[in-house]
């Protein structure tokens, strides 16, 4: 935490959430989160941003792919970070992982993309048993996930 930054009991309450929803009821799972973002508040907590989540029983209910909504949802000039509950295959089998991300695109502040980066560490310790880990040159290509080749995401192919 060379940051100094603290990560909001809220945000952990979501992941630890978003681990177990599989054993859940259906009608539980579709109120269980798909992705959600987090950002930096103006006191240095890592909290949820609000109105920026999808929903399990949102999926197909857009005209969007889910993972083409999650990534509308990313800010053009400023970093987040993400969790995403990705189902992908690869040449071996199908897979469901809840992939953290660090979203950090080129026209982001230096001061952001300084304080996000340094600040990684601390989200990262509190959300255990995260298995993949995307940053945001690998974001839009999806192409290693658990340290294997995806050759789909979501259903889609890549």
């Amino acid at each position: 935490m060379a940051s100094g930054v603290a990560v909001s009991d809220a945000v952990i309450k979501v992941f630890n959430n978003m681990k177990v929803h599989k054993s859940s009821a259906p009608e539980e799972v579709k109120k269980c989160k798909k992705a959600v973002l987090f950002c930096l508040s103006e006191d240095k907590n890592i909290i949820l941003e609000e109105g920026k989540e999808i929903l399990v029983g949102d999926v197909g209910q857009t005209v969007d792919h889910p993972y083409t909504t999650f990534v509308k949802m990313l800010p053009d000039k400023d970093c987040r970070y993400a969790l995403y509950d990705a189902t992908y295959e690869t040449k071996e089998s199908q897979k469901e992982d809840l992939v953290f991300i660090f979203w950090a695109p080129e026209s982001a502040p230096l001061k952001s993309k300084m304080i996000y980066a340094s600040s990684k560490d601390a989200i990262k310790k509190k959300l255990t048993g995260i298995a993949s880990h995307l940053l945001r040159g690998l974001l839009h290509s999806g192409k290693q996930l658990g340290g294997s080749a995806v050759i789909s995401l979501e259903g889609k192919s890549l």
